[in-house]
């Protein structure tokens, strides 16, 4: 795996994420792939909805120089054959309130979750681009990651993109387009506890594929046991199938210590859709009066600096 820090700028405040989840249920197989594919004129094809797509993609693109435009479709081109990319909008602070209520959603339907960060005491990790996390989930269930950040689509090997576990990730943001390479598993919210509070090492919440992942591209001298715990970090989590907009789009609010907070929207689609979906998607918000985030800052990323503020400074008095 080639693990490239270049990016290149694309439209603002939207990230895609691609994964070989199942993709969105309005294209679950093949043959009702190339259906819709065909009927929105995505493959370039006669569908009635060719001129759309077209102006779609004009509109999508209407920012970039041919570069970023190019850059765009070279790493859309990389996620071909991924289940589906998700579209992601950072919601400016001022707005959270109202966008809550414009979308029509139900604040208490929101599921907790608790997430953990692991990282050196000099944020050597973050500094590599990579990223461990745990997360419990209400229930009792928990995940862990094992991320890298950024690495190129194209050049992931043929064992990670057999492996169900494994998935890539596309955030297209004022800075750039950020490619990432994040390795799943699955623990328990007791595990994620225990290994937090040194009750167990830290490297049991991992499966053997995310602990070689992690030794692969960890700096040198770096292993799961010489990690600080950073966190918790708690946020909510919603589910919504707006009438006003054919996807379903998933709500995330994070709320960190210092009483900053970032609200995210997302939705899924198929890679040929990408465009299209972006546009739809930039529309529905902006009929709903959400305006996009001029930022290029991510739930981990405000994480990350909230905890080296931390560690530079120190815990507060009292």
């Amino acid at each position: 795996m080639v693990h490239n820090p270049s990016t290149s700028h694309t439209n603002p405040g939207i990230n895609m994420k691609a994964s070989k989840k199942a993709a969105p249920k309005r294209a679950t197989t093949v043959g009702r792939t190339k259906t819709v594919a065909r009927k929105k004129g995505l493959n370039g094809g006669s569908g009635a909805r060719g001129g759309k797509t077209a102006k779609a993609v004009a509109l999508a693109s209407s920012s970039l120089t041919t570069r970023q435009n190019e850059e765009a479709i070279r790493i859309i081109k990389a996620l071909k054959g991924w289940g589906s990319i998700e579209l992601k909008v950072v919601v400016p602070l001022q707005t959270h309130r109202a966008t809550i209520e414009s979308i029509g959603l139900d604040p208490v339907e929101a599921q907790p979750r608790q997430a953990y960060f692991f990282d050196t005491p000099d944020f050597a990790l973050n500094k590599a681009g990579v990223v461990v996390r745990a997360r419990r989930i209400q229930g009792g269930g928990a995940d862990t990651v094992v991320k890298l950040r950024p690495v190129d689509p194209a050049a992931i090997s043929p064992e990670l993109r057999r492996s169900a576990s494994f998935k890539v990730e596309l955030d297209a943001m004022p800075g750039g387009l950020v490619c990432s390479g994040s390795l799943k598993g699955t623990c328990t919210g007791e595990d994620v506890l225990a290994a937090t509070s040194g009750a167990a090492p830290l490297s049991s919440l991992f499966s053997k594929e995310q602990l070689a992942f992690f030794g692969k591209h960890a700096p040198k001298g770096v292993t799961m046991e010489s990690l600080v715990v950073l966190g918790p970090t708690y946020l909510l989590k919603a589910k919504h199938n707006p009438k006003s907009f054919g996807r379903r789009i998933v709500v995330e609010m994070w709320l960190y210590p210092d009483g900053s907070r970032i609200l995210e929207i997302s939705t899924k689609c198929l890679p040929e859709e990408a465009f299209q979906t972006a546009v739809e998607f930039k529309a529905y918000l902006a009929n709903c009066g959400i305006n996009l985030a001029m930022t290029d800052a991510t739930k981990t990323k405000s994480a990350m600096e909230y905890f080296r503020q931390r560690m530079t400074s120190g815990p507060p008095a009292g």
